[in-house]
């Protein structure tokens, strides 16, 4: 059974430690619910208490959560999805912004600072740097050809917020997230 504990992150714990909490929990929630929003929704609020657990800079997380393919669009964009922190952008054209980006490329965008990035869209202004990661799945069963079916998008209001060590752990619940769910085609 669902329990809010899950979101109960130790003070004093390593961003490594959380991380392997998050996906812990995650794995968790997510066995035996193949619900896309039901577990992005959970995932958001996993990685948002963990980052509210952890010092600086990896506490001034402003944003996190997801987009996803717009299914209903003829153009390759992405739709808000699951997410904590301030209203933010509703939809996002594959290689626009951070976001985009990494939609269109399928690989993970480790942005320092987000005004050094060329087409930045700045949902929130007191974001600094970003970490995207995109969720990728077989576009046919049996296919190692993939189609990005959501992104995973943290913003932190610090210059310099995210690392290797966010970007390995956010690739592995991508990973989890793109085989626990049912995306839509």
């Amino acid at each position: 059974m669902v329990h809010a504990d899950a979101s109960n992150f130790a003070d004093g714990v390593s961003k490594q430690e959380a991380y392997e909490q998050v996906l812990l929990m995650a794995e968790g929630l997510f066995h035996g619910q193949p619900n896309w929003v039901c577990n992005l929704s959970n995932a958001a609020s996993l990685l948002w208490h963990a980052y509210k657990s952890l010092p600086s800079p990896s506490n001034q997380v402003n944003w996190s959560g997801f987009y996803v393919r717009d299914t209903a669009s003829s153009k390759p964009q992405l739709i808000l999805g699951p997410f904590q922190g301030k209203v933010a952008c509703q939809t996002i054209l594959f290689g626009e912004g951070v976001c985009g980006t990494a939609a269109e490329t399928q690989r993970t965008q480790l942005v320092r600072d987000v005004e050094a990035f060329p087409g930045h869209i700045a949902c929130d202004g007191d974001s600094k740097s970003e970490v995207v990661v995109p969720i990728l799945v077989p576009v046919a069963e049996g296919s190692d050809e993939k189609r990005t079916v959501a992104i995973i998008d943290i913003d932190c209001a610090e210059l310099g917020g995210f690392d290797e060590v966010d970007q390995k752990f956010l690739e592995e619940l991508a990973a989890l997230l793109a085989k626990s769910c049912a995306w839509p085609q």
